[in-house]
């Protein structure tokens, strides 16, 4: 049996407010993932999951400090979220890419995910409501984030761009640049990788190492792994992209997790990947922390935010080597 929360002491090296938070114990139960032809049971299951998720969002990052406009470019939803500290100067803008295991987590909770993101990074977001599984699989959510890019490299120069993306939407942002450099875009100034799935054939340590710690991937996620594949092959650099070429060129990219976290090694594998191929990567690794590091209550996460701010501002203008 894999080790579980309450096998493994809260440790004291970490802040009150989060092991408050580890103290809570498993805060998401296993999905009941249905079988992978079952359309209607993706639904149906889709829109629970984002009900729930929702309810519980609403109160947190409502609020009217961050304003946010529906748009559409080139046919995707895009959320575009804008701070009270954002510096507006019409060019510099963060495109978000959310997470949310492929299928989940698009439409209001979309939105509101892109509040959060806005509240930490002092440009406008634009947060991308791709198309998602059981209807859209790969390549749909891919090619969406692709064209809004597209889209936003008019009139901006490419290091006036950084693109982020936690978990599954940390899978997809990676991809989507590997796609844009193959496809012969310019690359944008930075990457954010929170807690990414870089490999969906779950071939990393962690996967097996942590089970049972992380407080969030509490169960298996090959279902919406495999659901999101569509059939294709897992091992492919724009499905699993810690198989890329980057000496091809990648951005000068941050990523973040938690030594508890499910993803730890698919975080840890694709730093090492950059920084085979020489690119610039910083790699941010929290004592304790689960894939959703301490939910936005410890200072830990402040502390992530500062660090990623930091690390745009290094990089906002400057154009890819």
């Amino acid at each position: 049996m894999p080790p579980s929360h309450s096998d493994i002491p809260i440790p004291t090296s970490i802040s009150e407010e989060a092991q408050k938070v580890l103290a809570m114990g498993s805060l998401a139960p296993p999905v009941d993932w249905p079988h992978i032809e079952d359309r209607d049971g993706w639904r149906d299951l889709v829109r629970v999951q984002d009900e729930s998720v929702l309810g519980i969002l609403e109160g947190s990052l409502g609020g009217d400090d961050v304003a946010v406009t529906e748009s559409t470019v080139d046919g995707v939803r895009v959320f575009v979220a804008v701070g009270q500290n954002a510096a507006i100067d019409g060019r510099r803008v963060y495109l978000d890419i959310h997470g949310g295991a492929w299928a989940f987590q698009g439409g209001e909770v979309c939105r509101l995910l892109a509040k959060s993101v806005a509240r930490s990074v002092e440009v406008p977001v634009w947060s991308v409501d791709y198309r998602r599984p059981p209807d859209h699989p790969w390549p749909d959510p891919l090619d969406d984030c692709l064209a809004v890019y597209r889209s936003l490299l008019t009139g901006r120069a490419p290091g006036e761009i950084a693109v982020g993306g936690t978990s599954a939407g940390g899978n997809i942002a990676a991809a989507m640049i590997l796609k844009a450099r193959d496809v012969g875009l310019p690359l944008p100034g930075a990457a954010v990788l929170n807690t990414p799935a870089t490999d969906l054939t779950g071939s990393g340590d962690s996967w097996r190492a942590n089970a049972g710690l992380d407080n969030i991937l509490t169960g298996t996620e090959k279902a919406a792994m495999l659901l999101y594949a569509g059939g294709h092959d897992l091992a492919d650099p724009l499905v699993s992209p810690v198989f890329g070429d980057f000496f091809k060129g990648f951005p000068p990219t941050i990523l973040t997790t938690g030594t508890r976290d499910l993803l730890l090694s698919d975080t840890v594998r694709m730093h090492r990947a950059l920084r085979r191929a020489g690119v610039e990567a910083d790699l941010h690794v929290w004592e304790a922390a689960g894939h959703g590091l301490f939910l936005g209550l410890a200072p830990e996460d402040a502390e992530r935010a500062r660090e990623i701010q930091r690390f745009l501002d290094a990089h906002w203008s400057r154009p890819p080597a």
